[in-house]
């Protein structure tokens, strides 16, 4: 199980690779799992401010849910299926959503059904050229249940939206770029050094300011203006106290880089 999804570490920034290239990294419930169990590692480690997740092999980041695991779980019947299938996975996408560090998705190919889902609840993501996006889904009879009937037509609107959740038909990256399902998209082979770079920006902040940024857009975002700006006064009022705006302000009076701490 463990090796269903890899962990590598450098510097600043852990990398996830999803790695079952055999069935284009198909999301089992032990990848779910292990998926968890290493953002809580992630999570807990002060050291490392920012993630890529991507998937291993040439030809996708992820299909999706694994069908073989999951059938069992729905043949079971309504409440099983729910219990099993739909609240594990949207446990996991709820998860990557509300992350208090930066989720980079390197989408390296393609990305159906729960995989796209993923790069749904991410907050950035960076597209190969030759990535392809589907909301697979509808083709085996049934509405995603990773979230992407809710966060899909938030990021890209309703018609656009339901016209992928309808259809299941692919839209590829360039596509994805444009209506607003992923942030950039590069040449194949310079992908994983785009994620980097980015990544590297991110590390340069100050972490408890990126994860201020981060919870304010993710709660904020659904809730009436005067309720999210509530929110973001209360992120503000936490960063107030803190040695990182203090550093920040204080190093652009003096005019030179600031060194974040995280404190």
């Amino acid at each position: 199980m463990d090796d269903k999804v890899l962990l590598t570490i450098n510097g600043a920034v852990a990398t996830l690779t999803l790695n079952r290239p055999d069935t284009l990294n198909a999301i089992d419930f032990a990848t779910i799992d292990r998926l968890h169990d290493l953002l809580d590692f992630i999570e807990a480690d002060d050291a490392l401010r920012a993630v890529i997740l991507t998937g291993a092999g040439e030809r996708a980041f992820s299909a999706g849910a694994d069908i073989h695991d999951f059938s069992g779980a729905v043949f079971a019947g309504p409440e099983t299926a729910l219990r099993e299938f739909v609240r594990r996975g949207q446990r996991l996408t709820s998860r990557l959503e509300a992350f208090p560090k930066p989720i980079i998705a390197a989408v390296n190919g393609l990305a159906f059904g729960g995989g796209c889902e993923v790069t749904e609840a991410v907050p950035l993501a960076i597209a190969s050229d030759r990535a392809t996006f589907a909301k697979s889904e509808i083709r085996l009879g049934f509405a995603p249940p990773y979230g992407g009937t809710q966060r899909l037509p938030r990021l890209i609107g309703r018609k656009r939206a339901l016209a992928m959740l309808l259809t299941g038909d692919p839209i590829d990256a360039r596509t994805a770029r444009d209506i607003g399902l992923v942030n950039e998209v590069v040449p194949h082979e310079r992908l994983m050094d785009a994620a980097r770079a980015l990544a590297a920006k991110l590390t340069a902040r100050s972490p408890l300011a990126v994860a201020a940024c981060l919870a304010s857009v993710t709660r904020g975002l659904n809730l009436s203006i005067d309720e999210g700006l509530a929110v973001e006064a209360s992120q503000f009022a936490r960063m107030a106290a803190t040695e990182d705006i203090r550093e920040g302000i204080t190093a652009f009076i003096e005019k030179r880089p600031a060194v974040f701490t995280g404190r």
